[in-house]
């Protein structure tokens, strides 16, 4: 049987329902998605899709730290928008947290997400 490390830090949201921020399985991390909450207040962060956006990679960059890599170490996310307008936007957001050669991935369009938030993006990165 595999053993699994929970991954946490105050430098992201806390989880807002039953799950763990982080979950380390040999050296895969899976992280669970990130929706642009500020970890310091909970608070939305929803000026404009862009703040929106860079904060959720700020909250995956927080947890992928806390488990000893970065975004670099991503070799998959899935960017869920409940507007797939903002594709061309999150690439450009995306390239600017995430350092090439870049990760698998995958831009799902949804009817809605947690809280009311236009983005949500979860992560599987291999460390070491």
């Amino acid at each position: 049987m595999s053993k699994k490390e929970i991954i946490a830090t105050k430098s992201a949201p806390g989880a807002i329902g039953t799950y763990s921020q982080a979950v380390r399985s040999g050296n895969t991390i899976y992280i669970s998605g990130q929706i642009p909450l500020d970890p310091e207040t909970m608070d939305i962060v929803d000026d404009t899709f862009e703040a929106a956006a860079n904060q959720v990679f700020s909250n995956l960059e927080a947890i992928a730290a806390a488990a000893g890599g970065s975004l670099e170490d991503a070799v998959k996310l899935t960017i869920y928008m409940t507007d797939l307008a903002n594709f061309a936007t999150v690439n450009t957001i995306m390239a600017k947290h995430v350092p090439e050669p870049y990760p698998a991935r995958a831009a799902v369009g949804v009817a809605s997400l947690p809280k009311g938030v236009p983005i949500e993006i979860d992560a599987i990165l291999v460390i070491g």
